[in-house]
């Protein structure tokens, strides 16, 4: 039985989180001999088996911590980028809930070029402007063109939330992997909590409950927060 603080379906990478936890805590209880990126296709495992997909999408940055770049799923080629430090993530989860079969099936089989090419120039504005700790640069890079436009329509009044966001100081607004939950990214703490109120505001007035969770970006990935010694 699994005791987790998120919701299942939630686009906050509940099935990953649990995976984690099962590859850490095996490793910790044998002595570690496996490092983190080497529990890593163990973890990706776990994963698959509770959605069916093979990716490091959510277990990377669960298990290592920090930004996580994966060149390649196949190859396993992961990056660490360590995050800005006044970098902070307002993320509010309504009280819905959007099956990721669902939220894949809806997006586009073909990309056009044009989009591919700004989806492109979007992501390498946004590693830059981690690399940097540029603000500016991460604000005009959070822009997707590909998976918001059509999963915005599973999550009720998505652009009046993005629009409230925005309006609060996010430097930027999208949804959390699939969906229903949705994320902003900040510039300092008070920021993000102006901002989680703000599209937790949107949300209430449907009415809609919804949860906000205000964070930096962990930079250390899982780790043991109690160990309890037997006698």
């Amino acid at each position: 039985e699994i005791h987790k603080k998120m919701p299942f379906g939630s686009g906050l990478g509940s099935s990953a989180a649990s995976a984690v936890a099962g590859a850490y805590a095996v490793n910790y209880l044998i002595g570690e001999p496996l490092s983190k990126k080497q529990l890593l296709p163990f973890a990706m495992a776990g994963e698959a088996s509770a959605d069916g997909a093979w990716h490091a999408d959510n277990v990377g940055p669960c298990l290592l911590g920090g930004i996580v770049f994966i060149r390649s799923n196949d190859e396993l080629d992961v990056a660490q980028l360590p995050a800005p430090k006044n970098l902070w993530a307002a993320v509010v989860h309504p009280d819905i809930e959007v099956l990721t079969k669902v939220a894949r099936e809806i997006l586009p089989k073909d990309i056009p070029l044009v989009n591919a090419t700004q989806q492109i120039g979007n992501l390498g504005g946004l590693l830059c402007g981690i690399i940097q700790e540029d603000y500016g640069l991460i604000s005009r890079s959070i822009h997707d063109v590909i998976a918001e436009p059509r999963r915005q329509k599973l999550i009720p009044e998505f652009y009046k939330a993005k629009r409230a966001a925005l309006a609060a100081g996010a430097l930027g607004f999208s949804i959390s992997g699939a969906g229903p939950s949705v994320f902003a990214l900040c510039e300092g703490e008070e920021t993000a909590k102006k901002v989680g109120d703000a599209i937790s505001k949107v949300f209430a007035s449907i009415p809609l409950g919804n949860q906000v969770y205000v964070s930096k970006i962990n930079p250390h990935g899982v780790h043991v927060v109690n160990e309890k010694k037997s006698k």
